[in-house]
């Protein structure tokens, strides 16, 4: 084997990792853009056209996620800890699962036109995504600069307002609603919105441990 081929064994295979995270990250991204849309929609056809959508987005990034462990398994020398690769890759993967869910959530608890805690965690779902795809197109540099540390402040500053949202839409809920299979089915509907939110924070926490350790 020569020295060439020997060096191409053990070089880092930065485009093939940054390549699949940023592909992960526009997967999210389109759902969460596909959520909006789902949530502004009543029972019908359309519905059922943005949840097939979804679910076909949702498999792809499954297999995304698989592609980028089998690609761990393979490399011996990666661009970024081993652990940091396994954790990143999961949790985009989380963010499309509990989007997925969220949507699903509509059709299976029979709910018409979401409310407006729904649809404004929904808002905020989307926002963090847009925030997860430009600090995972920074990740190439791998070093903390402000405007990469901005994002990730952002990112938590976007789940902090959730927390809000959400803790003041039921407490609305409890006030208002009269029947309590409704108020369960929109409870489940906040809480599976709000760990759509959560999983985006969890993303940016891999990135900033990331970012930290290339400063």
């Amino acid at each position: 084997m020569s020295l060439g081929s020997l060096f191409q064994i053990f070089r880092p295979k930065d485009r093939i990792f940054f390549f699949h995270f940023e592909a992960s990250a526009a997967n999210v991204l389109r759902m969460s853009e596909d959520l909006l849309a789902i949530m502004a929609t009543e029972p019908g056809a359309q519905r059922t056209a943005i949840l097939e959508r979804l679910e076909i987005t949702e498999r792809a990034n499954d297999d995304l996620t698989h592609t980028i462990f089998t690609e761990l398994a393979r490399n011996f020398i990666t661009p970024l800890d081993r652990e940091d690769i396994h954790y990143l890759a999961s949790s985009l993967d989380d963010v499309a699962d509990f989007i997925l869910a969220a949507a699903k959530n509509l059709e299976l608890f029979g709910i018409g036109k979401p409310d407006d805690t729904a649809n404004e965690l929904a808002r905020l779902v989307n926002e963090g995504c847009k925030i997860i795809q430009l600090a995972v197109q920074g990740l190439r540099q791998m070093h903390m600069d402000n405007q990469h540390a901005e994002l990730v402040v952002r990112i938590n500053a976007v789940e902090n307002e959730a927390d809000e949202v959400h803790d003041r839409g039921l407490q609305r809920l409890f006030a208002q609603e009269k029947d309590p299979i409704t108020l369960i089915k929109q409870r489940d509907l906040y809480g599976t919105l709000k760990l759509a939110t959560d999983k985006c924070e969890d993303v940016a926490n891999v990135l900033e441990s990331i970012m930290l350790k290339y400063a």
